[in-house]
């Protein structure tokens, strides 16, 4: 029992490389800058996130009116006795789009252009949130997405971000790419 224990302390001690090989990982840290990501958020980043709801909001952006829009859409999901849908965000230039993650069914496709707001929660530091204009009706509606850790919400409200840095990049190209050519 003794040769046992030691062992044990021995591989604890050994170096890292060594502890590779009995699967003893860390876990993939998620980037720390925006440029870390700029190539993968040009396919789509996907984040496998909660859907909680969606509630009407009157003004496109501020954080008071995304504060106390999350509140109402947290505290109808608590009232409800139902389980929430799992859904897979995928946040690219073009927009985000949801998906059901156990049927893969496309739930909801939201072109980048019709995103005004998007937010981390300061008090439910784990929900994600984005104001839309709806295509049927013109409304603008909050959607409120649960996370399970506080740092994979703030991710996708970075990536978000970058995705509207991207897709104005994109359109100041396309745009300005005629004037450009010219000159040598």
């Amino acid at each position: 029992m003794e040769a046992l224990r030691a062992a044990g302390r021995a591989v604890l001690r050994s170096p890292r490389l060594a502890r590779h090989g009995l699967g003893l990982r860390r876990r993939r840290k998620l980037p720390e800058s925006l440029a870390d990501m700029q190539e993968p958020l040009l396919e789509g980043m996907c984040f496998t996130l909660k859907y909680l709801g969606m509630t009407l909001v009157e003004k496109p952006k501020g954080e008071d009116m995304a504060a106390a829009a999350i509140r109402r859409i947290v505290a109808t999901a608590r009232a409800g006795a139902r389980k929430f849908q799992k859904v897979i965000l995928t946040v690219s230039p073009r927009g985000i789009s949801l998906q059901d993650a156990d049927t893969k069914e496309m739930v909801e496709n939201i072109s980048i252009y019709r995103i005004s707001y998007c937010t981390t929660d300061k008090l439910q530091n784990k929900v994600f949130a984005y104001v839309a204009q709806s295509q049927e009706s013109g409304a603008l509606e909050c959607h409120a997405f649960l996370s399970p850790k506080k740092k994979i919400a703030q991710a996708v409200t970075l990536t978000v971000a970058q995705a509207f840095q991207m897709a104005l990049d994109l359109w100041e190209a396309a745009h300005a790419g005629g004037g450009r050519g010219g000159r040598r």
